[in-house]
C-alpha cells in the first residue's frame, strides 16, 4: 500500500522482520498527563524477555542538578461531593505520610512517562539555568535581599511546536508552583509568581506549593483541602484570597473534619467550577449523569480494535456503539489502550474477564467514570518493537550492518518521517481495502458497497465461509445462521438486508443499521488513502522547501473561536524567500467540504486525481447515510521522540545485547522503543528509517 510512496530521507538503510510475532510489537497508549496506560512498565518489558543493562540512545541524557523534593502531597485525596451534608469523609482527610493514592495530580509509578518531565524538554543546560533562576526568585523571598539584583524574567527560548509549549508550561509550573510561564511570539518567559508568595502570607508554604499544582493539574473530579482551620476570621481570609484570585476556576466551603486524634475542626476544601457548557444545557447534563459509564485499559493481543469491540458488545448485550476509544490500536501486537463502555457497570464487566481472555483480551483498572473518550484525546503511544533477521539491503554489502543500522536511526531521529497514514488504515493483506468501501459509499454505490463488505479472505474459517456463502447465493437470512455471534456488525447488517432486500434500498437502510462510526471509519479510509498520495506528490514536486501556495498551520495569535481554516493560511512568495516556515509545519488537507487546497500544484493534482475516482463534484456529504465529511489538516512531517534502541543476538539462554562491533546478521536483532504523536504510525517510522516496505 505505501510502496510507492516517497520518503524524507535518502539514507541506504537495511531489511528486517517486523511483527513476527505479537509479543514483538507492543504498542501503549500515554494518556492526557503523560502517563503510560500498562499496569507497569515491567509488565510490558517482561514480555520482550531480560533487557541489556546499556543502550544506544538518540537522545542521551546527562545527569542534572537535582531540586529539592517538594513537600509531600498529602492533602489532594479525592473528597466526596460538595453537595454532601456539610461536613467531610468520618475518616480523616490526610492518608499516611508519603502515601499518593487518589491523590489529584500524583506522579505515576515508572515517571519516565510523567507530563512534561523537564530533564526530557530541556536541554541540560537550560534547565541549570531555569533551576538556579528558580533558587534566585526563591532566596530573594527568603531573605533581606535586594530582589533587583537578579534578572526578574527567565527565557526558555523559541518553541515552535504547540503540543511541546503546553507540555513546557506544565511542567515548570508542576516543578515550580512559585514561578508561572507565559508565551511571546512562541518564546516561553519564566517569571515568579506574586499569586505564590501572597498565598504564603495565608497558609504554609507547603499547602501554597500544593495548592498552585493542584490548580495547575486540573485533574477532573479532584478537590484540595487547606489544613484544618479553627479561626473563623483567618478561613474568612483565605475564603476571599482564593476566590479573588482563582474564582472563575474554583470555588471553596469549609467542611467539618475529624484529624487523626479524633478531634472535630474545619477545612477550607476547593474543588474545580462546573465547565458552563454544562449550564447551557441543562437537559444534556442531566442525560449524561442518569447514564452508567464504565472505563478501563485494553490489553489485546492478535485483534483488531473493532474486532476486540464486537467481543465484548456480544458478551456484554451491548452495542458496539457504546464502546469509546482513543484511537484504532494494531491487529498484530499487543497493545493497551483506555476504554469507556456505556450501561455496563464496572462489576459487570468484570463478570466477563475470565471469558474474554480466551479471545486474548485482558481488562485492567476498572472504574466508573462520568463521560465517554473522544478520538485523539491521549498524548500519544509508546512503542516498544523488535526487528529480527537484520540484514543489509540487496544492493549493499560493503558497510557494516550495525554502521548503517546507527546511520539510519540517527538520520531519522534529525529529520523526521513523512507523516503518512500506515497500511493497517486500509486494512493490510485484506482481499478489500477499506478505502474501497468508502469510495463505494462516497459514490452512494450501496449494493457495490455491500459486496466489498462481505468480500471474504482465502481462508476457510467459519467467518469467511459465511461471506462465501453470502456472495453466491444473496442468502441473507441463510448467512446470519452461518455467522459467529461476535461479529455483531455483520449481523445488523444482514437482518436489514433480509427485511428490506439487496437492492439499493435495502442496501441503504442496511449501512444505517450499523454504528455511524463505523460508516465514515470507510470513508475516512478513502480520504487517508488520497491524502497519502497527495503528500507523497509534495515531496516529490517540491522537496523539503517549503515553497509558494503551500499551506501552514498558524500558532499565532490564535483566538480560541477561531475556526480551524482561519489557522491555515498560505505561504507566500516572500515568506518563501526568507525562509519564514519549516516543513514541519506544512500541513496539507483530508478532503472534505469545508477544507482550503494548497495554491500550487498540489491543488490541481488533489482536482485530478478525486475526478479518477469520480468525485469530482463530490460534495462529500452522503445524506441518505447521514455521513458528513468537511475535512481536516494533518502535518506532512513529523518527529520521533524518546527514542533508544538496543542490539540483541539471539542464543541459547534466550535476548542478550550484542557486545562485539559487528553483528551476526544471522542472530542479530533490534530493539526500538520511541514515542509517537496520536494518529502517527509506528510502521511508518520504522519504514522510514529501514527504507524498504514492510
Amino acid at each position: 500500500m505505501l510502496g510507492v510512496l516517497s520518503m524524507r530521507s535518502n539514507h541506504t538503510g537495511f531489511q528486517g522482520s517486523v511483527k513476527t510475532s505479537a509479543s514483538d510489537f507492543i504498542v501503549t497508549e500515554i494518556d492526557t498527563f503523560g502517563r503510560l496506560l500498562s499496569e507497569s512498565i515491567a509488565e510490558t518489558l517482561s514480555v520482550l524477555g531480560d533487557m541489556p543493562a546499556a543502550s544506544n540512545s538518540c537522545c542521551p541524557q546527562s545527569p542534572c542538578k537535582p531540586w529539592p523534593e517538594p513537600p509531600e502531597l498529602r492533602r489532594k485525596e479525592v473528597l466526596a461531593p460538595f453537595d454532601s451534608p456539610s461536613r467531610a469523609p468520618e475518616e480523616g482527610l490526610l492518608p499516611a505520610k508519603g502515601s499518593t493514592e487518589h491523590l489529584a495530580g500524583a506522579a505515576p509509578k515508572g515517571g519516565r512517562h510523567e507530563a512534561g518531565t523537564l530533564d526530557s524538554l530541556l536541554d541540560e543546560s537550560v534547565n541549570e539555568l531555569l533551576n538556579q533562576f528558580a533558587c534566585n526568585i526563591k532566596d530573594g523571598w527568603d531573605s533581606e535581599h535586594d530582589p533587583a539584583a537578579h534578572p526578574a524574567e527567565f527565557s526558555l527560548g523559541p518553541v515552535l511546536d504547540k503540543r511541546n509549549r503546553a507540555d513546557l508550561h506544565s511542567a515548570v509550573r508542576q516543578k515550580f508552583p512559585f514561578l508561572m510561564t507565559v508565551t511571546k511570539s512562541n518564546e516561553i518567559i519564566v517569571k515568579a509568581n506574586t499569586d505564590y508568595k501572597q498565598l504564603c502570607q495565608l497558609v504554609s508554604e507547603e499547602e501554597a506549593f500544593d495548592f498552585l499544582k493542584f490548580l495547575d493539574a486540573k485533574l477532573e473530579n479532584s478537590k484540595f483541602s487547606f489544613k484544618s482551620d479553627g479561626n473563623k476570621e483567618h478561613r474568612k481570609t483565605v475564603h476571599h484570597f482564593v476566590s479573588q484570585k482563582f474564582g472563575k476556576l474554583v470555588e471553596t466551603k469549609s467542611f467539618s473534619v475529624t484529624d487523626f486524634n479524633g478531634q472535630q475542626n474545619v477545612a477550607i476544601i476547593v474543588r474545580f467550577r462546573e465547565k458552563s457548557w454544562s449550564r447551557k444545557r441543562p437537559a444534556a447534563d442531566c442525560q449524561e449523569k442518569q447514564d452508567v459509564y464504565t472505563g478501563f485499559t485494553l490489553r489485546k493481543e492478535n485483534l483488531e480494535t473493532l474486532e476486540a469491540i464486537s467481543y465484548l458488545s456480544s458478551e456484554l448485550g451491548v452495542l458496539p456503539s457504546d464502546f469509546s476509544y482513543t484511537g484504532i490500536k494494531d491487529k498484530k501486537a499487543i497493545t493497551y489502550q483506555a476504554m469507556v463502555v456505556k450501561k455496563v457497570t464496572p462489576e459487570r464487566l468484570k463478570e466477563i474477564e475470565s471469558t474474554i481472555e480466551k479471545k486474548g483480551m485482558k481488562v485492567y483498572n476498572i472504574h466508573s467514570v462520568c463521560q465517554h473518550l473522544r478520538l485523539g484525546q491521549l498524548k500519544g503511544n509508546h512503542f516498544d518493537i523488535i526487528v529480527r533477521d537484520l540484514k543489509h539491503q540487496s544492493n549493499d554489502s560493503s558497510a557494516d550492518l550495525k554502521e548503517r543500522i546507527s546511520e539510519a536511526i540517527e538520520n531519522v531521529k534529525t529529520k523526521g518521517f513523512v507523516n503518512y497514514y500506515g497500511p493497517q488504515r486500509f486494512g493490510q493483506g485484506q482481499n478489500v481495502q477499506t478505502d474501497q468501501i468508502g469510495l463505494a459509499l462516497l459514490n452512494e454505490e450501496m449494493v457495490k458497497a455491500v459486496k466489498l463488505f462481505f468480500t471474504p479472505e482465502d481462508t476457510d474459517d467459519p467467518v469467511n465461509r459465511a461471506k462465501r456463502y453470502f456472495l453466491q447465493s444473496d442468502d441473507a437470512k441463510g448467512t446470519l445462521a452461518m455467522l459467529p455471534e461476535f461479529k455483531v456488525r455483520e449481523k445488523m447488517l444482514l437482518r436489514a438486508l433480509n427485511r428490506y432486500g439487496l437492492n439499493h434500498e435495502g442496501c441503504t437502510r442496511g449501512w444505517l443499521s450499523i454504528p455511524h462510526s463505523m460508516r465514515i471509519f470507510y470513508v475516512h479510509a478513502y480520504c487517508s488513502k488520497i491524502w497519502n498520495e497527495a503528500t507523497s506528490f509534495r515531496f516529490k514536486t517540491y522537496g523539503s522547501k517549503v515553497v509558494e501556495g503551500d499551506l501552514v498551520l498558524s500558532e499565532d495569535n490564535v483566538d480560541e473561536n477561531s475556526s480551524l481554516n482561519d489557522r491555515v493560511r498560505v505561504v507566500t512568495a516572500s515568506e518563501e524567500s526568507a525562509n519564514k516556515y519549516a516543513i514541519h509545519q506544512v500541513v496539507l488537507p483530508m478532503v472534505g467540504h469545508s477544507i482550503k487546497y494548497p495554491n500550487n500544484k498540489v491543488e490541481q493534482w488533489y482536482q485530478e486525481r478525486l475526478a479518477k475516482d469520480g468525485l469530482q463534484t463530490c460534495r462529500f456529504r452522503v445524506s441518505a447515510l447521514q455521513l458528513n465529511t468537511p475535512g481536516c489538516y494533518r502535518h506532512i512531517l513529523k518527529y520521533i521522540h524518546n527514542l533508544s534502541y538496543h542490539f540483541l543476538e539471539n542464543n541459547e539462554k534466550g535476548i542478550k545485547t550484542e557486545e562485539d562491533s559487528h553483528l551476526n546478521e544471522a542472530k542479530a536483532s533490534l530493539l526500538l522503543s520511541f514515542d509517537l504523536d496520536p494518529s502517527c504510525y509506528a510502521t511508518v517510522c520504522l519504514r522510514e528509517i529501514m527504507n524498504c516496505d514492510l
